[in-house]
Parts: C-alpha cells; sequence; structure tokens
C-alpha cells in the first residue's frame, strides 16, 4: 500500500494527523511497536516527531522576532485612516495606532518565549499559548480596527502561520500520547464524514468566503474608498453604512473575515477520524459553521427590510455559506453520536470531548478516494465531498420558487409590507430548501410549510399589492407548502441519528 492509500485508509498514525512524510515509515515501524509496549513507546514516538517537525518550533521564534520588529520597523502611525461612513469607534485613532503597535509587540515576544520552550517535546501548554497567540493576531486588527491596511494584513497572515505551525502542521500537541487508535467510519454510517474528500470543498468554500468579507472589511475599515457592486450600485456603500452596521462595536464584515480564517483553517486540522479523536474541535468548527452561519445569512436577509437595500457582496457571502451549512452538520452529527457511544460505555464524558476515544464503528474507510487523486479524476472525489447531501425535485423547485419571489415586487409591482413579505420570505425558503439537501437536516423544510402559507396569505392580509402579484405569491406560497411535504430519496445512512431522518 502507497503512502497516500495508507493515509486514507490504513491503521497507521499518518492517519491521525502526523503527516510528515519524511517521518511516515519510520512512525508506522513505531506503531506497530508501541502497540505492543504502551506508553514508554509512545514517549519515544512523541521525540521522534518532535525532532521530524523541530523546524516548526524555530520558525515560530522566527514569526516572533518578525512581529516584534515590524512595528519598529515601518511603524504603524503613517497612513492611517478613518473607518468608512464617519463610523465612532471605541478608541482614538492615536489609541489604536498604539494598540496594534504593542500587540505586536507583546505577541512576539510571547511567541518566542513560547516558541524557545517547544524546542523540548512534552510542551504541549507552551504550543497551545502559541497557538491562542495566532487567533489574538487575526482577532486584534478587528478589535482594535487597525488605523493601516499594513497592520490588519500583517496581523491576518501571521495569525494564520502561527495557527497552522502550532496545531496543523505537527497536530495537536503531544496527541500521540493519548490517541486511541481506532475505527474510521462511525457505527451505522455508510461514509466518513471526517474524510478528507469530505473537508476540502470546506476549505475551498471557506477560501472564498474570507476574500469576499475581506473586500467588504477594507471598506468598512478605509483602506479603500469605493465598494464595487456590479448590480446594486451605490447600495452596497449604504448597506456597510448603515445603522444596522454601526450598531455593531467592531466591522461585521472584518468578523466575518476572521470567522471565515478560522472555518478554512480547522478544514484542515485533525486526521480522517477526528470525529472521536478531536470531538471538541469538530464542536467548535459547527458552532462557527451552523449558529453563526445562520445568524449571518439571516442578517443579510434582513436588509431590504432593515437597511432599504441590497449589496452583492453580502449576497455572496451569505451564498457561500449557505451550502456549507448541510455540509458540515454530518460531522458534527457523527462527533454527538460518538459522545453518546463514550456514555454508553462508561467513558469519563470531559475527558473524551478533549481527548477523543475508541467506540466501535465500521472499521476503516474503504469508501472515500484519496484526495489527492483529484487532479485524475475529479469527479468522483467532488462526488464523494457531498455525500450526506441528495437534490430531491421537490427541494430543488421550493428553491428556484424562493428565488422567484424575491423577484415578484420588481416584476409584478407590489411595495411595502407585502414587497418586503416577498423578498424576505422568497430568502427564507431558499435557505429552508437548501439546508433541508443536508439528509441529516432533511426536518427542516417543514419550516416551508409555515413559510409557504405565510406568503400565500400575506398580499391578503396585508392587501396594497397588484392582483397579478398577490395571486402569483399566492400560487407561489402553496406550491411552497406542498413541495415541503415529501421526503425525497435518502442516500447514505447515519447511525443513530437514522431515526431523526424523516
Amino acid at each position: 500500500m502507497s503512502d497516500d492509500q495508507h493515509e486514507h485508509h490504513g491503521p497507521g498514525m499518518a492517519a491521525r494527523g502526523v503527516t510528515r512524510p519524511m517521518a511516515l515509515k519510520e512512525i508506522r515501524e513505531q506503531h506497530e511497536h508501541g502497540e505492543q509496549h504502551g506508553g514508554h513507546d509512545r514517549s519515544a514516538m512523541l521525540g521522534m516527531h518532535h525532532r521530524q517537525t523541530l523546524w516548526v518550533y524555530w520558525f515560530l521564534i522566527m514569526l516572533g522576532v518578525w512581529l516584534v520588529l515590524n512595528p519598529l520597523t515601518f511603524g504603524y502611525t503613517q497612513g492611517t485612516v478613518e473607518p468608512s461612513g464617519g463610523r465612532d469607534v471605541w478608541l482614538t485613532l492615536g489609541e489604536r495606532a498604539a494598540a496594534m503597535k504593542w500587540s505586536d509587540i507583546l505577541s512576539g515576544f510571547l511567541l518566542i518565549v513560547f516558541g524557545w520552550r517547544s524546542l523540548r517535546p512534552n510542551r504541549p501548554i507552551s504550543l497551545w499559548i502559541c497557538c491562542f497567540v495566532g487567533v489574538w493576531l487575526t482577532m486584534a486588527p478587528v478589535v482594535f480596527w487597525s488605523p493601516t491596511a499594513a497592520g490588519f494584513l500583517n496581523g491576518s497572515l501571521v495569525g494564520m502561520l502561527v495557527i497552522g505551525l502550532t496545531i496543523m502542521i505537527p497536530g495537536m500537541p503531544n496527541m500521540i500520547m493519548f490517541m486511541a487508535h481506532g475505527t474510521t467510519v462511525p457505527k451505522g454510517w455508510s461514509y466518513n464524514p471526517s474524510s478528507w474528500p469530505q473537508r476540502w470543498i470546506m476549505i475551498a468554500v471557506g477560501f472564498v468566503g474570507y476574500f469576499v468579507s475581506r473586500y467588504l472589511a477594507a471598506f468598512q475599515l478605509g483602506y479603500i474608498d469605493f465598494a464595487w457592486d456590479p448590480f446594486f450600485g451605490d447600495q452596497t456603500r449604504q448597506v456597510l453604512n448603515s445603522e444596522m452596521s454601526h450598531s455593531f462595536p467592531i466591522s461585521d464584515a472584518a468578523m466575518g473575515t476572521a470567522a471565515y480564517t478560522f472555518e478554512f483553517l480547522m478544514g484542515f486540522m485533525g486526521s480522517p477520524q477526528r470525529w472521536r479523536t478531536m470531538p471538541w474541535m469538530v464542536f467548535v468548527f459547527g458552532i462557527l459553521v451552523i449558529p453563526l452561519g445562520l445568524v449571518h445569512i439571516f442578517l443579510v436577509i434582513s436588509q431590504p427590510v432593515v437597511v432599504g437595500h441590497w449589496c452583492t457582496f453580502c449576497l455572496l457571502a451569505a451564498a457561500v455559506m449557505l451550502p456549507m451549512i448541510p455540509l458540515e452538520v454530518d460531522e458534527v452529527v457523527a462527533m454527538g453520536q460518538f459522545m453518546v457511544q463514550a456514555k454508553r460505555k462508561q467513558l469519563n464524558l470531559w475527558k473524551a470531548f478533549w481527548l477523543g476515544g475508541d467506540v466501535e464503528g465500521e472499521g476503516d474507510d474503504e469508501r472515500s478516494p484519496a484526495l489527492a487523486s483529484l487532479p485524475e479524476q475529479p469527479g468522483k472525489v467532488f462526488a464523494s465531498s457531498i455525500w450526506g447531501m441528495s437534490f430531491p425535485w421537490t427541494l430543488v423547485v421550493s428553491a428556484l420558487l424562493g428565488i422567484g419571489l424575491m423577484f415578484v415586487p420588481a416584476f409584478l409591482g407590489g411595495t411595502g409590507s407585502v414587497a418586503e413579505m416577498n423578498q424576505v420570505g422568497g430568502a427564507l425558503i431558499l435557505t429552508m430548501a437548501t439546508l433541508a439537501m443536508g439528509e441529516p437536516m432533511r426536518l427542516v423544510r417543514y419550516l416551508n410549510v409555515l413559510l409557504g402559507l405565510g406568503v400565500a396569505a400575506a398580499p391578503w392580509l396585508l392587501g396594497g399589492a397588484p392582483a397579478i402579484a398577490a395571486f402569483t405569491s399566492a400560487l407561489v406560497g402553496l406550491a411552497v407548502a406542498a413541495l415541503a411535504l415529501p421526503r425525497g430519496e435518502i442516500r447514505e445512512r447515519y447511525g443513530l441519528w437514522q431515526r431523526f431522518v424523516r
């Protein structure tokens, strides 16, 4: 079996997050020996792995030096800008520049100190401190409204590098010491929701969302003077500078940039067994994608009502986030099943949540194609990346009807509350139909029964719509309600969650 095949299917350490190519053969040999001799060999494996990744900790020190010298070399007081729209922020211009300067200097010293400590093996706390420094560096330009684009870019890039160097490239600190070897596919499941094909699409979509949000953040923070919009013209500027946007203490677009940063980075974290080896990480990833993603989508949907304008790139950011939710929910469900199995097995749930464990499953993942085969067989890899989603014609038609409903006021007339109901109702119908395409979330489709009936009744209850627009809304709403009743085809199996797939 090749190294690439071993990474995806075999039981060796390479499938569990330790993926340095130079170390693969030695790790497998150590692992086979360690299964027989226990903790002493795990310590030897940890030392060997540390030697193979020693460059990582030196690089952390170098990044620390970079951070200390960067504001002293280039300064954060030249070329400063104010946020767009005359927005008041919680710090003055001078305080913002000083905060960014000292944030970088202090973060740099922390990386130097704890990067140096990490040069010796078995220093997980030092590595976690460095990781949280990377998280802070990503957030600092958002919190302090970085007055220079250089400060924002420096924090964003160095923060990503630090996170990658601490818990992505070498794996979770000291994971070798406690990692439970076991199954890859959850019990009762037909596929592995943590496989690399399942995750690469989340990484790619999150990366697109990052650039969309960063463009909007650049305008809100004042780095660019104009926000281009191909469809709604100046409406984007009015949305980004609206009272709704100004009500947040930080730039909502910049916060979205940070959130997408964490999302696509967390897509890389862990092994194809992370649903049971890193439950905490899957939980945090799920929080970022599902509830926070829904909040983001609903805020965008509310724009025509609250702000009275549309923003193309805001809609694009929501469109990027929407499919991420049904694509991620299966992994969260698998993690929840692991915790239920751990409880039944009478494992320590606190320890299982943070350190993972071994539970009964379906064995190794022989179904997922190797991600390295993407250039040769892109269709097969893409198909495996959307296992857990299916597209019944009822949901597809509902989604199209939701899109059409949003344009009813523009083409058939109608203003005021009826027009707003069509726009918001159509967007919500589209959202629920898309979410229900995720098979573990198929029950969500019933919300479209309520939405469809509400849209159908609105023109008659609220009045003010032309007859043709009222009849069109009524027909579309009733059709959406009827289309939400059939479940549609279910192609995969979901273990303990199967009884909720109705």
